[in-house]
């Protein structure tokens, strides 16, 4: 009879490794609201830490401490969320080592804070930008282009109705202008785009998908598309045709799939990745022919979008309405790859519950049983703490690194779940505790004996 041990005696033939990640570390931060959701923003460097939030009574906040202590400096700043999801906090740090916080902001004018002295947040002061159309402001994101100065981009407008901005920030001058002359985005008042992205690639482009919608409806979410560009400036297809800027609605040859509004795909219902030649691979769901959900695959091919279906689901998921939507019935997680060229992605379904899809990264072909491509959390990290009915965890990645292989950091607390950013009636849960933890990465190699 064979069966598996870890390696802590003799054994014989190595046949397996999985990794796991144990708590190295863990930093009570502050206490949160744990009404609703909202995103919260962790940046650590190989010397400091950063989290912004919103504390117990809903204040912006940031949090600060150097690696080697486990002391916190405090800043608060003058901004008080209300019941809005959109509303997260965001933040990075220039080429001099300011730091730049946005957030609460959901078609509202431009909120956004600058450090006066590098790496200080205690002197985190309201600041400008552009000056133009900062009236009604959503989805603000900060990221370097591709010679490493910081960029801010924002939706103006509203859902149904919006363009996409982008400012580039002149460390020397600390003054921001447009990187465009132009929109990226353009509804032309009749729909908004909802981008991912731009995220540079492993070859060094920008790559970036979205979704189109008609109205503040999330059902009338369409045409699944794609561009690319070397320098944020020029941009052009999977293909290499080039783009006339402002990207528009009538540009045909970036949609990846003509997915129909009421067809069944979400903003945030699509996942990119890239194969071993550094193709974009695409992961989403979408109603098939019949009106049941489906998990479908794409990947551009001799010249069009290769596509393939994932599961054969016999239920159909619908939804609608406006405002930060509760859990649809279905969703995916991150499209990840393995080394053997081969994708892996995970879903949670209202019928067929949660498990993971892998697939073969030329073929799109499904594999027979799905495999794993990332380390475990420790299980303490899924435990609920709170007693407070219908409380979730909810987890914030690392958006710097410390520089030191094998640790990551992330961010947990718990909280209700969306409702559309609408008030809760009490009774309400208490605030819950937001943690830092440290994680390690150790590597347990199974063999096989007699």
């Amino acid at each position: 009879m064979k069966f598996l041990l870890y390696l802590i005696a003799t054994v014989t033939t190595v046949c397996a490794v999985a990794k796991d990640l144990v708590i190295a570390q863990t930093l009570e931060v502050a206490k949160v609201t744990a009404e609703f959701p909202v995103g919260f923003k962790l940046l650590t460097t190989p010397n400091r830490q950063y989290v912004a939030y919103y504390d117990a009574d809903r204040n912006m906040t940031v949090a600060a401490r150097s690696l080697d202590s486990t002391q916190w400096v405090y800043q608060k700043l003058p901004s008080q969320i209300l019941w809005d999801s959109h509303n997260y906090v965001t933040m990075a740090l220039d080429s001099v080592g300011h730091l730049h916080v946005s957030g609460n902001m959901h078609c509202v004018p431009l909120i956004y804070f600058r450090t006066q002295k590098p790496g200080d947040i205690t002197t985190l002061a309201p600041a400008k930008m552009t000056g133009l159309l900062e009236d009604r402001v959503t989805y603000p994101r900060f990221f370097e282009d591709h010679e490493g100065r910081l960029i801010f981009t924002y939706r103006h407008g509203g859902s149904g109705n919006g363009i996409n901005l982008y400012n580039r920030y002149d460390a020397k001058t600390q003054t921001w202008s447009r990187l465009l002359d132009t929109p990226l985005f353009d509804g032309e008042g009749k729909r908004n785009a909802y981008p991912s992205g731009p995220t540079r690639g492993p070859d060094g482009w920008f790559h970036v998908h979205w979704v189109w919608r008609d109205t503040p409806d999330c059902a009338t979410n369409q045409h699944l598309s794609y561009a690319r560009s070397k320098d944020l400036m020029a941009w052009e297809s999977a293909f290499g045709e080039k783009v006339n800027l402002p990207i528009r609605f009538d540009q045909t040859m970036l949609i990846v799939d003509a997915i129909p509004p009421g067809g069944g795909i979400i903003n945030g219902g699509h996942r990119m990745a890239f194969d071993a030649q550094n193709k974009p691979v695409f992961a989403y769901h979408k109603s098939d022919t019949k009106g049941h959900m489906q998990i479908y695959a794409a990947r551009p091919q001799n010249g069009k979008w290769q596509h393939r279906v994932l599961t054969e689901w016999q239920q159909p998921i619908t939804f609608s309405g406006g405002g930060s939507m509760p859990f649809i019935g279905i969703s995916i997680g991150d499209l990840q790859i393995s080394d053997s060229d081969l994708f892996t992605v995970s879903y949670n379904h209202k019928d067929y519950g949660s498990g993971s899809l892998s697939f073969d990264a030329k073929t799109l072909n499904l594999l027979d049983k799905p495999i794993s491509t990332s380390q475990r959390l420790p299980r303490s990290l899924g435990k609920i703490e709170s007693d407070f009915p219908d409380m979730a965890i909810k987890r914030a990645g690392d958006s710097g690194t410390c520089g030191t292989p094998g640790v990551r950091y992330i961010l947990q607390w718990e909280t209700l779940g969306a409702n559309r950013d609408r008030p809760r009636q009490p009774p309400l849960p208490a605030p819950s505790t937001l943690r830092l933890y440290k994680l390690s990465g150790v590597t347990h190699t199974a063999v096989e004996t007699e």
